[in-house]
């Protein structure tokens, strides 16, 4: 599957090359701007850019010479001319929308080029589903890259997924037109230690010619971070704080620095580059997860680019961590990331670097949004119906899965708890002395401390792993349910009552995935993810309108974390520390093993 209606730099180089030179019309000019050139770090005014067949032709102080009787003149007006924002990492499932929704809702907030790992649908659909994600992918009117997802399951041994990816799967994947690289490496101790798996999945990426990506959820900068560089992975956007930023520049890695609805790793890593002067060349921003609210109400890119001047960065510095870093950092500097002639035509046109409002996008040399308005079309794959059915929960779950049975004679006991960390994606290992009532160990409102169940829902095995956690500040009887679970995605279930649990589950069985809030036995929140249990073809609006209820939902029922919602729909990602739960049991990430809910009576 190509893209429709762009061609490739061969096929039009002799019209570019003729319309430079004055000899053939333009189809665009854009005229009277400021040139903002990220290769030399420079604003030069009352500058022009020609366009032709969707790529720049020309840029220079009068464009006159490229135009003829059918050429679109586009009045910059003294503006800024910046190019078209780069995400190098992120994962569109995270938005709750599919490839083209999501593209609707960051197209006016001026991305044009998106480095996208489809690892959450890997773990749900396999390669099939990877294949759809990249073939949706392709039909935007912006750039979308699919880097081939590595990690399906994240730890092996550790949980159990719909499908696992295997070497193989990889190895095809590289043949796709839109397959840029292989996605974040999150089995970091595999590659430490030398998995053959890893490491053919790593090789087949190369042999390709393909960037690998990489994901390092250690604080350990010693011998085994460099094993992991040694390993092949090029860039890494797990680090939070300025040594880790340093780290990975240092050994030849690309630093990552991301700000997506929940994870807020950039002002602690930019002072790499805004007080230690490192090279910003080896810096790049990206989102990793934005949900649809985000989107839709602040931003993208654009509001990753503000956040980055807001903390000291030089605006053009920053400016070149959103595009021509990530193009060099992929092998697509010819392409993307500059207006320079050959490039393909992202342009976006703004009064001002600092605050950056989007006024006007163009992408392949077309408008494709205009004051907040997306002006094209951003067509939907026909997804079949066992992409629509993937939530399998065998039996109905009752308030009886939720118990968590104490040790005989025991009324009190000492449990291992999971702890949410505000805006960030690691959690901490804690424990608390908790009751026993009537067999069942009981949370603890006044401790902040509620049940966590991971429900099966690939196999329909009926198997619920149960524990607790603590940070949400949920208070009454209520419940939340998601079938977005990273990266098993299986169910994860918090809650308060375990009646509302067990409502709360059963109802996302009945409409095949999405998330739910219960309280006091009611729903109060709905948000439906038909799609694999994790995405909606429904307009951008709709969800982002839904999400926003569950939001105020969650709210209702005592929690008032940022974004408490990502922190949710990460419980089980057993690859970042300290602590998780799978269809397995409780896993310590920082042995990489299981652990016991109960330690002993207290």
């Amino acid at each position: 599957m190509e893209q429709p209606h762009f061609k490739s730099w061969p096929d039009v180089a002799p019209t570019l090359i003729a319309v430079a030179a004055g000899r053939a019309p333009a189809d665009t000019v854009i005229r009277g701007g400021q040139w903002v050139n990220v290769h030399t770090r420079e604003i030069l005014p009352d500058h022009d850019i020609a366009i032709a067949q969707g790529r720049v032709a020309f840029v220079g102080p009068d464009a006159s010479h490229c135009i003829g009787e059918g050429t679109e003149i586009i009045e910059a007006d003294g503006r800024f001319m910046i190019p078209g924002l780069c995400d190098g990492h992120m994962h569109i499932e995270s938005g709750m929308l599919t490839p083209a929704e999501f593209a609707r809702a960051v197209i006016p907030h001026g991305t044009t080029s998106m480095f996208t790992d489809p690892h959450e649908i890997a773990n749900v659909l396999g390669l099939d589903g990877v294949r759809m994600m990249h073939d949706e992918a392709l039909m935007q009117p912006v750039n979308i890259f699919t880097q081939m997802p590595s990690c399906a399951p994240s730890a092996p041994g550790l949980e159990t997924t719909g499908y696992e990816i295997t070497p193989d799967d990889v190895a095809e994947a590289m043949t796709w037109p839109g397959i840029i690289g292989l996605g974040e490496m999150m089995n970091f101790p595999g590659v430490i230690h030398a998995d053959p798996k890893m490491l053919a999945e790593i090789a087949a990426t190369q042999r390709a010619g393909k960037t690998v990506g990489g994901h390092y959820a250690s604080p350990d900068l010693g011998p085994d971070f460099a094993a992991y560089v040694a390993g092949g992975p090029a860039d890494d956007h797990e680090g939070t704080c300025e040594a880790d930023a340093i780290a990975r520049v240092r050994q030849g890695m690309r630093s990552m620095m991301r700000l997506g609805s929940a994870w807020y790793d950039v002002e602690t890593q930019i002072t790499a580059v805004t007080e230690k002067g490192l090279d910003p060349r080896n810096f790049i921003l990206c989102t990793d997860d934005s949900h649809s609210g985000t989107l839709v109400n602040d931003g993208h890119m654009n509001r990753v680019l503000r956040h980055a001047i807001s903390c000291g960065c030089d605006p053009l510095i920053a400016l070149q961590m959103a595009t021509i870093n990530t193009a060099t950092h992929f092998g697509l500097e010819r392409e993307i990331g500059s207006i320079t002639p050959g490039r393909r035509a992202d342009i976006i046109l703004t009064s001002n670097l600092t605050d950056l409002p989007i006024e006007h996008v163009i992408a392949r040399g077309k408008t494709v949004a205009m004051d907040g308005k997306v002006m094209v079309d951003c067509p939907h794959l026909d997804w079949p119906d066992h992409a629509r059915r993937t939530v399998n929960l065998g039996p109905a779950r009752r308030a009886e899965d939720f118990v968590i049975t104490a040790p005989e004679g025991a009324n009190r006991v000492t449990a291992n708890v999971i702890g949410v960390v505000e805006n960030q994606a690691p959690t901490k290992a804690l424990t608390a002395d908790l009751d026993v009532i009537d067999g069942a160990v009981a949370g603890d409102a006044d401790k902040d401390i509620c049940q966590i169940a991971l429900v099966e829902r690939h196999l329909g095995t009926g198997k619920t792993v149960n524990g607790f956690v603590s940070g949400f500040g949920y208070t009454g009887d209520m419940a939340i349910a998601s079938s977005v679970a990273h990266d098993s995605h299986h169910m994860i279930v918090v809650g308060t009552s375990r009646d509302d649990m067990a409502k709360a589950a059963n109802r996302l069985g009945e409409v095949g995935g999405g998330i739910t809030v219960f309280k006091d036995g009611q729903e109060i929140a709905m948000v439906e993810l038909p799609i694999a249990g994790l995405m909606s073809d429904s307009p951008v609006s709709e969800v982002a309108a839904k999400a926003q209820d569950m939001v105020d939902a969650m709210a209702a029922c005592g929690c008032h974390l940022n974004n408490a919602y990502m922190q949710h729909s990460l419980l089980a990602l057993v690859v970042i520390p300290e602590l998780r739960i799978s269809d397995l049991g409780l896993v310590d990430v920082t042995k990489f093993e299981l652990t016991d809910v109960i330690k002993g009576s207290a």
